[in-house]
C-alpha cells in the first residue's frame, strides 16, 4: 500500500539517512515480530460502575462548599 511512497521518499535521502531508515525498519520488525497488531474494540465493562452513587454534581459541589466553610 505505502511501499511505492516509501521507496520514492527513501531514494531522495542521502546515504547516511537511508541507513537510519533501515535501522528503524529493523527496530520495528524486531519490536512487533510475532505480535499480531489488531484493533481492539472499546469495552464498556465500567458501565454502571458508579450507579450506586445517588448524588449529582450540584449536590457534590454543595457538600464540598459546606466542608470548605466549616
Amino acid at each position: 500500500m505505502y511501499e511505492r511512497e516509501i521507496e520514492t521518499k527513501v531514494r531522495k535521502l542521502p546515504e547516511n539517512l537511508k541507513k537510519e531508515v533501515l535501522d528503524y525498519i529493523e527496530f520495528l520488525l524486531e519490536k512487533y515480530q510475532g505480535k499480531k497488531i489488531r484493533k481492539r474494540k472499546f469495552k464498556f465493562d465500567w458501565e454502571e460502575g458508579l450507579s450506586d452513587i445517588r448524588d449529582d454534581s450540584l449536590q457534590l459541589n454543595y457538600y464540598k462548599a459546606l466542608t470548605f466553610l466549616l
